[in-house]
């Protein structure tokens, strides 16, 4: 039974077969945004038209819009995050390399002499 539960938890939730939504960053969230555009775009269409079928395909192209525009925002926001994640640790390694030396940014305007009348 031990090496069951390691199975289903490894394997995760698959859509369609093809995208593991738990393992996929910003997967879920888009899936579930994209739920709510449908169910609101749908029903919003068929309020104002009462055509049925119209609706379902306003409801599908909302569930498309609203799901890939949620995953490129995640996607683009995770990026951004990531290239500052990198500068902050480049910025850290070079505090501690340069740290106590003649190259120390913190240093520079320490080590300079005031520029007024004494």
């Amino acid at each position: 039974m031990a090496g069951e539960d390691r199975e289903t938890q490894t394997k995760g939730l698959k859509l369609l077969g093809i995208l593991d939504v738990q393992n996929t960053p910003c997967a879920r969230e888009a899936i579930l945004h994209g739920a709510g555009g449908s169910v609101a775009a749908g029903l919003l269409y068929f309020l104002a038209t009462s055509r049925v079928k119209r609706s379902y395909d306003v409801g599908f192209a909302g569930f498309m819009v609203t799901t890939l525009g949620s995953w490129f925002y995640c996607r683009m926001n995770n990026a951004k995050l990531r290239v500052q994640q990198r500068l902050i640790q480049e910025g850290i390694k070079n505090k501690v390399a340069y740290e106590g030396t003649v190259m120390d940014p913190t240093r520079k305007g320490k080590a300079e002499a005031p520029s007024g009348p004494s």
